[in-house]
């Protein structure tokens, strides 16, 4: 089934789940789509089974706490950062609870983390104004790069380059091969004291990039020529919260939660707003993302994650 404007609109919240005490700051889809993955500050990491629609089980990380979290390419293990104690980035297997490595290195806390989409590497900004490049099997860091300031970083999905938004109004594109001879493309944005940059992510076609901030807006930028495609507004930020902003698979339509618990969603192509789809969410949607397989998505606000279906499906 196609994605069209239509079938966006038709999506309605099929299951919600409230098994957190407080906000949900991250969740992530495994590869293959059958499962969803969620951190939060309560300290629990809750594995959802996407097909049956109800949780698997809890694990939690009381003493490091939890922000960030990524599925590696095996199923059973995930990585993410810290946010109590120290800035360290954990590597967990999920069938056993065990940590299988520790990446130290950070000084101050990770505020970004992407896994490669083909192999083992992932790599990780953080407000210590560094970028770090990792390999699960090894617990040195593998690259570092001194940035001017807070960085956000994404793998392209070829997982050939990275890119790094830097201080809110440069994109800097760096060959991970030769990553240390400096970037081989920067792109300078209009800088807007209003926000900051939060996020940052390749569409899956890898021509466009989406750059997500803590303001009303979003920006479409091509990846190539680094010009703004479209800049997206008309939903409520008004407490500078970070909201995830996403593609769908097929890199026609993007999305963005709101502070009033509204969805709303472009066409990537015309730039026109599609649909605003309402999660009566009671708080900020937090985190959103489209499963990368089956015809759902997910969205997250203070305590509680919804799983969105077609409505004909119900």
């Amino acid at each position: 089934m196609k994605l069209t404007d239509n079938v966006l609109r038709s999506f309605r919240v099929a299951k919600v789940f409230r098994e957190n005490s407080d906000k949900i700051n991250c969740f992530d889809f495994s590869p293959n789509g059958e499962t969803v993955i969620s951190s939060s500050d309560d300290d629990s990491i809750v594995l959802y089974d996407c097909q049956e629609g109800k949780p698997k089980r809890t694990l939690y990380s009381k003493k490091y706490g939890v922000d960030l979290i990524r599925y590696t390419h095996a199923a059973n293990t995930v990585v993410y950062s810290s946010n109590k104690i120290d800035d360290t980035i954990r590597y967990l297997s999920l069938h056993d609870n065990k940590y299988i490595r520790y990446f130290p290195g950070h000084t101050k806390r990770v505020v970004a983390l992407s896994m490669s989409p083909v192999d083992d590497t992932f790599i990780s900004g953080s407000l210590d104004k560094t970028i770090r490049l990792w390999d699960l099997r090894s617990p040195n860091c593998q690259g570092l790069m001194h940035l001017q300031g807070k960085p956000v970083c994404s793998f392209d999905p070829e997982g050939l380059i990275f890119a790094a938004g830097v201080n809110s109004e440069m994109v800097k594109l760096y060959d991970l091969r030769s990553f240390d001879k400096g970037p081989f493309a920067t792109f300078k944005m209009q800088y807007d004291r209003t926000c900051e940059w939060t996020g940052l992510k390749f569409s899956n076609d890898g021509k466009l990039i989406l750059i997500s901030t803590n303001g009303g807006f979003i920006r479409l930028i091509d990846a190539f020529k680094g010009a703004v495609l479209h800049t997206f507004g008309g939903y409520n930020n008004s407490k500078a919260v970070t909201l995830e902003a996403s593609f769908t698979p097929d890199s026609q339509f993007i999305m963005i939660g709101s502070e009033d618990g509204k969805i709303h969603v472009w066409n990537g192509e015309s730039g026109m707003k599609v649909a605003v789809l309402d999660g009566k969410h009671t708080g900020p949607i937090t985190c959103l993302q489209f499963n990368p397989k089956f015809m759902t998505f997910a969205s997250a606000c203070s305590n509680m994650v919804s799983k969105w279906g077609l409505s004909s499906s119900e």
